[in-house]
């Protein structure tokens, strides 16, 4: 298997990790230990736990770390819809990373499959 990073499912959950830590910034200063911290490390462990678990021994430790990312990545989808809700985001800014955090849990759940088949 080529590496992790190389990845198109990795890439573009590096590259939304990149954009929620620029996005939170803005949030208010007293956000600081509640949303932001818990969206940031929400995002932050989907590539985490893609990288971990393509370090593991076999496909079937990679597939139980492949199903924690994407688990984070539905949690992050929960932190964008509640960020909006609260009005730290406009709607636009919520549409468009929910749609791309869609997309990386499908992505997710194909690599998984294909993991499943090995």
């Amino acid at each position: 298997m080529k590496s992790v990073e190389d990845l198109d499912v990795f890439k573009l959950a590096h590259e939304l990790t990149l954009r929620i830590y620029k996005v939170t910034a803005d949030f208010p200063r007293e956000e600081s230990f509640g949303i932001v911290s818990q969206m940031r490390r929400a995002v932050s462990s989907v590539g985490a736990n893609l990288v971990e678990g393509s370090m593991r021994l076999n496909s079937r430790e990679f597939r139980q770390f492949v199903g924690i990312a994407r688990g984070s990545a539905a949690e992050v989808g929960y932190q964008l819809l509640l960020a909006r809700d609260l009005g730290y985001i406009s709607n636009q800014v919520y549409e468009e990373t929910r749609s791309d955090y869609d997309r990386v849990g499908q992505m997710l759940t194909c690599l998984g499959q294909s993991l499943d088949r090995e």
